[in-house]
């Protein structure tokens, strides 16, 4: 278990920007869907290949369980990837101005990404911050999402308190 600081605890997010988040970041999915689509019309109509639009039809067929896991799966692969190559950050997160971050201030591993993706699936996670508190998959992989601006300026007065007094060298 990670030390949990008081600097990350006082600017962690709101319930309203973590649902903006969830929200921008479901119609991103869709985006993406739509876009395949448009892919393989455009891709069949130019060339006359019909591969994009066999898997087009044959994702369209699948029953309600296996949607849930295909789409399930593309939206961690989102997530996760975003979250781990852009530093804690999705489109969402980016518009919304947070970011997540271990709870003791440093950015998070592979495996704290991990873990905090693999835990979106538990039924009703998604939901699980609104009441105040952090979300299950904050809690499980040590991370919290910030407010960057109050986050930075917070660490930006306590570097100023503590250089009061030190000699400046030009």
């Amino acid at each position: 278990m990670k030390k949990i600081l008081r600097i990350v605890e006082n600017n962690r997010a709101d319930s309203w920007a973590r649902f903006g988040n969830f929200i921008i970041d479901r119609v991103v999915i869709y985006i993406l869907f739509m876009a395949f689509g448009f892919f393989a019309s455009l891709v069949y109509e130019l060339f006359g290949v019909v591969y994009f639009v066999n898997i087009l039809n044959e994702l369209s067929s699948v029953n309600r369980f296996w949607d849930i896991v295909i789409t399930s799966t593309i939206y961690f692969l989102y997530v996760f990837l975003m979250e781990y190559f852009t530093r804690g950050r999705t489109v969402g997160k980016y518009i919304t101005g947070t970011k997540a971050i271990s709870t003791d201030g440093t950015e998070p591993t592979l495996y704290d990404y991990f873990i905090r993706n693999i835990s979106r699936f538990v039924p009703f996670d998604a939901f699980s911050f609104l009441g105040g508190g952090n979300g299950w998959h904050d809690s499980w992989s040590d991370t919290r999402v910030i407010n960057i601006k109050k986050y930075k300026a917070e660490t930006q007065m306590k570097s100023d308190i503590e250089n009061i007094g030190a000699k400046e060298i030009a």
